[in-house]
């Protein structure tokens, strides 16, 4: 059906590849591409042994307009998926503009000097994406991504309005490592050391990172200490769902991770401010990356779930109702299916579905969209289909507010 241009060959980047070349009869020709040929010619040759499909490869460096656009013209995709650094995504969204290309990433743009991210500098490509005639769907993963799908899910099929939401991320898995981070050690840490923020009665409110925690029960895993951290989805759902008088976001961390990581920040090892060092520019957090385990090595010996849903509160029939949505994911299970553990599964296997709906039509309007502004229900089904399977609960008690 289409040429898919890949950027990215992490751990994520190799979900999409594999799950891509699964679905061959969509994904007619796929490449690869990264600034690390090597990485994306191992990824091939696994899918070529697992699958039976070749793919191809290539070198681009992301961060350059002029590179990305070269090798959209030589390749010519339908859709580029970005699933390199949310540092690369105005880049990668500029090379498709001018070579009127659609685009897919899963986590929203961050510049690289300030630990910040926000929709509002992809949200500002909005009218030259729809003059150009292309789509750009932003933060197709699973949190940001199948959640917002859960919710616009719930708002469809089960609310006429949804006034509390929480989103639940469990990662109850061992991978055998002292320290490791699940994606990207960079992204992951800026993310978690950064002020806490939740949606609240119409206007944000900050807290120190990690001050909010409770055990919170997770299906088929038991309570786990969970943390209330800013994550990008609640700044689109609140827009798109304006019923809402509270939106949080709850993340578990095991002691050891905690500790471990209170400790790195305690010595600046988490800083992005560089520092001198023999004469050169060493950014602390850039150098913690490359001594630390790189995610999609983490797969082979992984044990347990993940677990990630939307608990919502809400009125139906001006009844007061319910309802729990999620899915868990077994590392061991995605090892086996596409070499990967599960938080790279669960980030990739939507990233795939998302491109799915646009390039077979289902999900495809020229302009910026987050993904609870398009039709849940086929993707809901595609999950279903897909290796992430999708359960509800109507009317039962909420473990988040247990």
């Amino acid at each position: 059906m289409a040429k898919v241009l890949i950027i990215g060959a992490g751990g994520v980047g190799s979900v999409v590849a594999h799950k891509c070349a699964m679905n061959a009869d969509v994904f007619t020709e796929i490449m690869l591409a990264s600034r690390t040929v090597s990485k994306c010619d191992k990824i091939a040759a696994e899918i070529k042994e697992m699958h039976g499909v070749a793919i191809k490869t290539a070198r681009v460096d992301a961060d350059i307009v002029a590179e990305m656009v070269m090798l959209i013209k030589q390749f010519q995709p339908v859709l580029v998926i970005n699933v390199a650094l949310p540092y690369q995504d105005l880049p990668i969204m500029d090379a498709c503009l001018e070579t009127r290309v659609h685009y897919l990433d899963t986590a929203n743009y961050e510049p690289k000097d300030v630990a910040k991210f926000e929709y509002s500098w992809q949200w500002a490509y909005q009218e030259r994406f729809k003059e150009a005639g292309i789509m750009a769907l932003l933060g197709c993963g699973f949190d940001p991504g199948a959640t917002q799908v859960f919710t616009a899910y719930a708002a469809k099929h089960q609310f006429d309005e949804m006034h509390y939401l929480d989103i639940i991320d469990c990662n109850a898995g061992n991978h055998g490592k002292a320290f490791a981070t699940n994606f990207n050690p960079e992204i992951n840490i800026r993310e978690i050391t950064q002020p806490g923020r939740y949606w609240e009665n119409g206007e944000w409110v900050e807290i120190p990172a990690m001050s909010i925690h409770k055990p919170i029960s997770y299906p088929a895993i038991g309570p786990k200490e969970s943390y209330v951290l800013y994550h990008e989805e609640l700044e689109s759902l609140v827009k798109n769902f304006p019923t809402l008088k509270r939106a949080r976001f709850w993340m578990t961390f095991g002691q050891a991770y905690i500790t471990h990581l209170q400790v790195l920040e305690n010595v600046g090892m988490t800083s992005i401010k560089p520092i001198q060092f023999q004469g050169m520019d060493v950014v602390p957090l850039e150098f913690l990356k490359a001594v630390l385990p790189a995610p999609d090595t983490l797969g082979e010996n992984y044990t347990g779930q993940t677990s990630i849903g939307c608990q919502i509160r809400g009125v139906k029939d001006g009844q007061e109702k319910t309802y729990f949505i999620w899915n868990n994911c077994d590392h061991a299970e995605t090892y086996k299916e596409v070499r990967g553990q599960a938080v790279s599964y669960t980030t990739g296997v939507p990233a795939m579905i998302g491109a799915m709906l646009m390039l077979k039509g289902i999900w495809m309007k020229p302009g910026v969209w987050n993904c609870e502004e398009l039709d849940p229900d086929p993707f809901i089904e595609q999950m279903n289909q897909q290796g992430l399977p999708v359960q509800d609960q109507v009317n039962q008690t909420l473990s988040v507010e247990e």
